[in-house]
C-alpha cells in the first residue's frame, strides 16, 4: 500500500496522519508513505523526526479582511496544485489522507480531480474551513465528533470515526501510572494549556495552587508550557512567598515529557480543549476545559461544549477564568464521589479509543473499492 499524507501547521493536524501511519505499517509493513506539508509547519520537523518522508509546498491561510496577502494565497493555491500534481506522478499513490490545515486543501484537491481515493480527517467539533470545502469532493469525510457532521453541508460520505490516540495512553491505568510518578493515595489534578502555554491558565491555576497548596489536599502536575512561562510562574510563587521545595504535593515543570503517565494518573483535567478532548474522553477522564479564545472558528469552545454536554466536564471561559471559579469547580468535581463518578462516565461515553483503527478500515474500503 502507498499512502499519500496531508496535514500540518500545528501538531494537532500532524499526529493524526502518524498515528495512523504507525499503525498501517505496523499491520502491512511492506507498505510506503509519503508526506506533504509546508516548511513553516511543525510537521517539518515531527514528520522527520518519526522516520517519514516529507515534501514541501508553500501555501499560506486567508486573511480574514481584504488584503494583498490574500491575493498571493490564491496564487500559491494554484501553483501547490500543480506542484502536488507532480508529486502524486511521481509517487504514485493508491489512497491519499488529509489531517488538516492548510496544506490539506490543494493535496485532497489534487487527488481528488485526478480520481484517487480520498480521505480527509477532521479533528475538532467544529469543522475548519479547508475540511468544509473539501468535503464536497473527497470520497470519505473522517470526524473525530459527531457533531462536526452539522457543518457539513454536502458529502459523499461521513463517518464518525474519533482522534486517533497513542498507543502508550491507551495501554496506561491509573494504579500504574501512580506509582512510575511515586504519587500517594491522594487525588490527582492534571493542569496545563499546552507545548507553548496559556498565561491565564498559568497565572489563575498558580494563585490557586498558592492559596490551597498548604493543605496537601491534592496532588498537583502542572505544566507551564514554554515561551518564558514556566520563569513567569516561578516569579508569581516567589511573590506569594511560596517555595515549591516545601510542597512535595506539588509539580510545575515546563513540559510534560511523559504525558501518558500523568494522563493515566488523573483525577481531574484542567486544560485547554484542542486535540487532548480524545485523549481524554479516550481515557474517561473529568476536565475542567478551558477553550482558548484565540483559535479560527471558535473550535475549541465547540469541542469544550461537546464533552460538557456528554457530562464529562465542566467549560469555564478564559474571561470568566479565576481563582474562585477555578477553585469552585475542582471542590464540585472532587468534593463529591458521585459528581466525579458520572463525570468519568459522560468523559467515556464519547470517547473512542479505536480511532486509528477506524481509519485504517475505512482505508482499506477505499482500496478495495478502486480494484
Amino acid at each position: 500500500m502507498r499512502i499519500l499524507f496531508a496535514g500540518g501547521g500545528t501538531a494537532g493536524h500532524v499526529n493524526p496522519a502518524v498515528a495512523v501511519a504507525n499503525y498501517i505499517k505496523e499491520k502491512e509493513p511492506e507498505s510506503e508513505f509519503l508526506f506533504i506539508g509546508t516548511e513553516k509547519g511543525m510537521e517539518s520537523t515531527l514528520i522527520p523526526k518519526q522516520g517519514y518522508d516529507i515534501r514541501f509546498i508553500k501555501i499560506h491561510g486567508f486573511e480574514r479582511k481584504l488584503s494583498l496577502k490574500n491575493i498571493k494565497t490564491v496564487g500559491e493555491i494554484f501553483s501547490g496544485i500543480r506542484n502536488v500534481k507532480k508529486i502524486i506522478k511521481e509517487f504514485k499513490p493508491d489512497v491519499v489522507v488529509g489531517t488538516g490545515g492548510y496544506v490539506t486543501g490543494p493535496v485532497l484537491f489534487a487527488a481528488a480531480k485526478m480520481k484517487l481515493p480520498t480521505l480527509v480527517h477532521e479533528a475538532n467539533a467544529y469543522p475548519g474551513v479547508t475540511v468544509r470545502i473539501l468535503s464536497r469532493f473527497v470520497d470519505i469525510v473522517a470526524l473525530s465528533m459527531a457533531e462536526a457532521g452539522k457543518f457539513i453541508s454536502k458529502s459523499k460520505r461521513i463517518e464518525v470515526t474519533g482522534n486517533p490516540v497513542r498507543p502508550s495512553i491507551l495501554a496506561g491505568d491509573q494504579k500504574t501510572a501512580k506509582e512510575k510518578l511515586g504519587l500517594g493515595r491522594e487525588k490527582v489534578i492534571l493542569i496545563f494549556g499546552g507545548s507553548l502555554g496559556a498565561e491565564k491558565i498559568n497565572s489563575v491555576a498558580a494563585d490557586w495552587i498558592a492559596k490551597t497548596a498548604e493543605d496537601g489536599k491534592y496532588q498537583i502536575i502542572m505544566s507551564t508550557g514554554k515561551n518564558n512561562q514556566y520563569e513567569k510562574v516561578m516569579k508569581r510563587f516567589s511573590s506569594k512567598g511560596i517555595r515549591l521545595k516545601d510542597y512535595p504535593n506539588v509539580r510545575v515543570s515546563e513540559y510534560i515529557y511523559d504525558m501518558d503517565l500523568a494522563l493515566n494518573a488523573a483525577d481531574l483535567i484542567v486544560a485547554r480543549s484542542g486535540g487532548s478532548v480524545s485523549e481524554m474522553t479516550a481515557l474517561g477522564k473529568a476536565a475542567i476545559l478551558i477553550p482558548s479564545p484565540y483559535v479560527a472558528g471558535n473550535h475549541q469552545e465547540h469541542n469544550a461544549r461537546a464533552v460538557e454536554k456528554s457530562g464529562g466536564a465542566i467549560v469555564i471561559c478564559e474571561d470568566e477564568l479565576s481563582v474562585e471559579t477555578l477553585e469552585a469547580a475542582v471542590e464540585k468535581v472532587l468534593g463529591n464521589e458521585a459528581v466525579l463518578e458520572k463525570m468519568k462516565k459522560g468523559s467515556k461515553s464519547i470517547g473512542i479509543p479505536d480511532a486509528t483503527d477506524k481509519i485504517y478500515r475505512l482505508i482499506k474500503e477505499l482500496l478495495a473499492d478502486k480494484k
